[in-house]
């Protein structure tokens, strides 16, 4: 039987209306300590996300997104964020605000292979 590591996730949620708190899933970010990993998955499906506003600047989010995974990366890419060990930077992305691009709270689980448990959730939760 494979070992068994926990796990941390949320949910990224593109928000267009703060106000009316409505949004759709647009991705994934995992955190696995025992396994040193934390990488997002995401998805824009632009018609969907104009349809439900037609206000909203797809280059703006989709730079907004790119910018959880340059964190996700780490280094200087991932800017002063970019630096903090692992865990802080999880807990940073995952930090409640008040956005357009916001994360859902956080879910535990037990996992063999985080990157797979990763696209998993991203096929259910956004696809």
């Amino acid at each position: 039987m494979q070992e068994m590591h926990l796990f941390e996730y949320a949910v990224i949620r593109v928000m267009p209306r703060v106000e009316r708190e409505e949004f759709i899933n647009v991705g994934v970010i995992l955190y696995c300590a025992a396994q040193g990993f934390l990488q997002t998955v995401y998805e824009l499906k632009k018609e969907r996300l104009c349809a439900f506003s037609g206000e909203l600047d797809m280059v703006a989010l989709e730079e907004r997104l790119k910018a959880f995974e340059q964190v996700c990366k780490g280094g200087k890419e991932g800017g002063t964020i970019g630096k903090l060990p692992l865990a802080s930077r999880f807990r940073w992305l995952t930090a409640a605000r008040s956005t357009i691009v916001q994360t859902s709270p956080v879910h535990p689980g037990l996992c063999a292979d985080a990157r797979e448990t990763l696209l998993k959730l991203h096929s259910q939760l956004v696809q």
